[in-house]
């Protein structure tokens, strides 16, 4: 693909100045009505104080004529949109009641709220302590079904609110763990845990009652038309502190539960009901071992219980359950395929995938018209943000891009694809983002981004790692996918796993090389850089070649010998590398080989790749420090309450200043100047 932007005079916008880049909205949930009339997304703009990113819906025209009207609007914001069989609009707010009690426990936690379809104020319909997550409407009994957190010895909401008095009337925090893990991503787990509960014209219904870790935040749930069933994602927990996913079947009326895919040797998510309720579409993963990265494919299941059968197990690409046609005979799914994800529709009967879109987009939140002839999603690729669009669903038409809340972006350069050949004979592809100018007269300096994951695709825009910005400041940014990457089979995955030292560092490296040969590149300025396994690999690099002139490691890997037992999801890792393969790929064995001035980023609150990696890098990089006063070419930026990611508005602007005055000093030779902000 090559893309440019309409406007080349633009010198680079918002992507110049990062309070305007900061500033712009992002459009992110997309929801369909029922009916197919109404089409609702959720777009995010700062806070007044730029400390959070707040939401709001709006409500988009489903057949692109009208410019898209917003509907909330308050200081907490709203997410979660889901709609009633009579077209009012469910949504997820903080928002306060008018005449509040400010001693109501429920008061500051997520709430469920109604928006008539004919208009009106909206109602709060239910407050929970907990909070409200995953909200589902049964489309045609508009039984309504979320989760909440309760403390595990309540026996209802009442107890409930009386246990959480007590601990913050005493003023304690602690926690009693019970069972592994005790952390996620970037929240510790516990003292609640995830019930079910279901609410019609009644108040809310415990549905599951205290089931310990079985209903996790990322857990997935969906309810029949008729309301009487709800499947989810049920984890159970194994010897030795692992766990995997199950999936059941939950009897609305009585609680009853029943397993409909249980098997120790795969993992088994997102349940998506069919029209009629009878089969439901799973995810299915064959569990990994360090020496087989395991597989994933679709399958189908009876709602009563039955055989598990799979459907997409000859494949070779991992989709992501969408929906169901209306007519119950396929799946519209997205699977990520070289370096774009598009829409697939798969026979429920045969498996066979047939690709619907044919662009370089990447394709998210799928949602078809009950007429089945439109597949409604949210489209990006490095050329755009998410927009809303609609789609032919048998592909035989152009994608139509509807009026969203967001105005479109004037890029600051062009997008080519560069593609090479790794030593194996395995073909590698990468996304490279330039300046308008960069040409043979005016090379552009290169910055290799590594992707994260590691089972990842640089293939959707994001707003954390932007190239963007790196371009309107003169530089071409590398977007390769390695060894590891997803869309290019199993077998490319296979190259990596268990060598992350290995094919994945080789394919950067070629990649790299086929860049620089081009007469738009710069081959003496170049920088590599990393988030997460990007960090890892960023980190690897750094040990292993001195071709570069700066590095920047973000919550990164960095000593494989404690990050194993300390990362939130150890039995994970544990299926990745053996002990003896950790070591063979630790980054941290070769710290006396690095000569590159390395930038390292971390949080404090990042439990998946915890703190103490970070501290131990920069120790490694300090304690080989051999100029007399102690300095050294290295710089450590710590965000003490952000986690695997920086959120904030004002800690992203810092975390981008730093970096590009990082690299302006060392790949483009330019004094150092530390970010106001800084101090």
């Amino acid at each position: 693909m090559t893309s440019d932007s309409s406007s080349a005079a633009t010198v680079g916008g918002p992507f110049t100045d990062l309070d305007v880049y900061v500033d712009l909205p992002r459009v992110e949930g997309l929801r369909l009505s029922p009916d197919g009339r109404r089409l609702v997304v959720t777009m995010s703009t700062p806070d007044r104080e730029h400390t959070c990113y707040r939401s709001s819906l709006w409500e988009v025209d489903p057949d692109g004529e009208q410019p898209a009207r917003q509907l909330t609007n308050s200081a907490e914001g709203e997410s979660s949109p889901a709609f009633t069989p009579s077209g009012d609009l469910l949504f997820v707010s903080k928002r306060p009641l008018p005449d509040a009690d400010p001693g109501d426990p429920t008061g500051s936690t997520a709430a469920l709220w109604r928006l008539p379809a004919g208009g009106g104020d909206a109602r709060r319909v239910a407050s929970m302590a907990g909070g409200v997550q995953g909200v589902r409407v049964a489309k045609q009994a508009g039984t309504v079904a979320f989760g909440s957190a309760l403390l595990p010895s309540a026996d209802g909401t009442d107890t409930d609110q009386s246990v959480r008095k007590l601990r913050k009337d005493s003023h304690v925090s602690a926690i009693l763990h019970e069972e592994y893990p005790v952390r996620f991503w970037d929240h510790d787990l516990g003292p609640t845990s995830t019930r079910l509960f279901v609410a019609g014209d009644a108040e809310p219904r415990d549905l599951t009652g205290h089931v310990g870790r079985a209903l996790r935040s990322e857990s997935s749930w969906d309810i029949t038309a008729d309301g009487a069933t709800i499947v989810a994602t049920w984890t159970v927990a194994e010897p030795g502190g692992s766990q995997r996913g199950t999936v059941v079947a939950i009897d609305v009326a009585t609680g009853e539960r029943r397993t409909l895919a249980d098997d120790p040797d795969h993992q088994y998510d997102s349940p998506t009901l069919s029209p009629d309720g009878t089969q439901v579409a799973i995810r299915v993963n064959r569990r990994s071992t360090p020496h087989d990265p395991g597989d994933e494919w679709l399958a189908i299941v009876p709602t009563a219980g039955g055989e598990v059968r799979p459907l997409t197990a000859e494949w070779d690409r991992w989709p992501h359950v969408g929906q169901w046609t209306p007519d119950g005979t396929a799946l519209i799914v997205t699977a990520d395929d070289q370096g774009r994800c598009p829409i697939w529709r798969v026979d429920a009967t045969t498996g066979q995938a047939t690709r619907i879109t044919s662009d370089d987009f990447t394709y998210a939140d799928i949602h078809v018209s009950p007429d089945g002839r439109w597949v409604y999603a949210l489209r990006t690729s490095w050329a755009s943000p998410r927009t809303p669009v609609r789609v032919p669903a048998d592909g035989s038409g152009a994608v139509r891009e509807l009026r969203g809340p967001a105005e479109p972006l004037d890029l600051p350069g062009r997008l080519d694809e560069v593609t090479t050949t790794a030593a194996d004979g395995t073909p590698v592809r990468a996304w490279l983002a330039l300046p308008h100018d960069a040409d043979a007269a005016h090379p552009a300096p290169l910055l290799l981004w590594i992707h994260g994951g590691p089972l990842g695709s640089w293939n959707a825009w994001t707003w954390r790692w932007n190239p963007w910005l790196a371009v309107a400041r003169g530089y071409a940014v590398l977007l390769p996918d390695p060894a590891l990457s997803t869309g290019y089979g199993i077998e490319m995955i296979r190259r990596g796993w268990g060598r992350w030292g290995e094919a994945p560092f080789t394919d950067l490296m070629s990649v790299t090389d086929a860049t620089v040969a081009r007469d738009d590149i710069d081959a003496d300025r170049t920088a590599a850089m990393g988030g997460s396994f990007g960090g890892y690999m960023a980190n690897w690099v750094a040990g292993h070649t001195d071709r570069f002139s700066a590095i920047v490691t973000h919550a990164s890997l960095w000593a494989l010998d404690q990050f194993g037992t300390t990362t939130d999801a150890s039995f994970f890792w544990m299926r990745e590398m053996t002990a003896e393969m950790a070591e063979r790929n630790s980054p941290h064995l070769s710290a006396d080989a690095i000569v590159t001035p390395m930038l390292v980023i971390h949080g404090d609150r990042d439990y998946r790749v915890p703190i103490g990696e970070a501290l131990r890098l920069w120790w490694d990089l300090q304690s080989r420090s051999k100029a007399p006063d102690g300095s050294s070419p290295h710089k450590f930026l710590y965000f003490p309450d952000e986690n695997h990611w920086i959120l904030t508005p004002n800690h992203a602007k810092v975390w981008y200043e730093t970096v590009f005055a990082f690299l302006a000093h060392h790949v483009l030779g330019q004094p150092w100047e530390r970010p106001e902000m800084l101090g």
